[in-house]
């Protein structure tokens, strides 16, 4: 007999869904229309350290948006490793966050000093969001 599906577990999956979609949306992003924008939001120290100009950090970056989006829902067997990964993904990025809302440098959306910094606290939700809808710390 199968274990019957809680409503947590449908909206669990929903999140993940929806995160997915959103990682691939803003990896496409990243790619093509706002990769200019994007590349305001690399520090100025992370070519230095990768080796990389911006516009190669935000291609890799974006790339990296986008197969997590489509990993998180054609890998369901892996979706802990996933979210795990998705979730310092989102860790890693966040010194961009910082460094555009210190310079205060406008890219799409975030054209004001308030957006930039409202933009610091979605950082964290995105981890939250990934490891609550991924569940790594749950048993298999």
């Amino acid at each position: 007999m199968a274990t019957p599906v809680t409503p947590v577990q449908v909206v669990r999956v929903g999140a993940r869904v929806v995160l997915a979609g959103f990682l691939v949306y803003t990896g496409l992003a990243h790619l093509f229309w706002a990769r200019r924008g994007f590349q305001i939001a690399v520090p100025d120290w992370a070519p230095r350290a990768t080796g990389l100009d911006k516009d190669a950090i935000v291609v890799a970056s974006g790339a990296v948006e986008i197969m997590l989006g489509g990993a998180l829902v054609a890998l369901p067997a892996e979706r802990r490793t996933i979210g795990a990964t998705a979730a310092a993904f989102f860790v890693a990025v966040f010194p961009g966050n910082v460094h555009q809302w210190r310079t205060g440098r406008s890219a799409p959306m975030l054209r004001t000093d308030r957006a930039r910094f409202v933009r610091l606290f979605l950082q964290p939700v995105l981890v939250a969001w990934a490891l609550w809808s991924t569940g790594p710390w749950r048993r298999r």
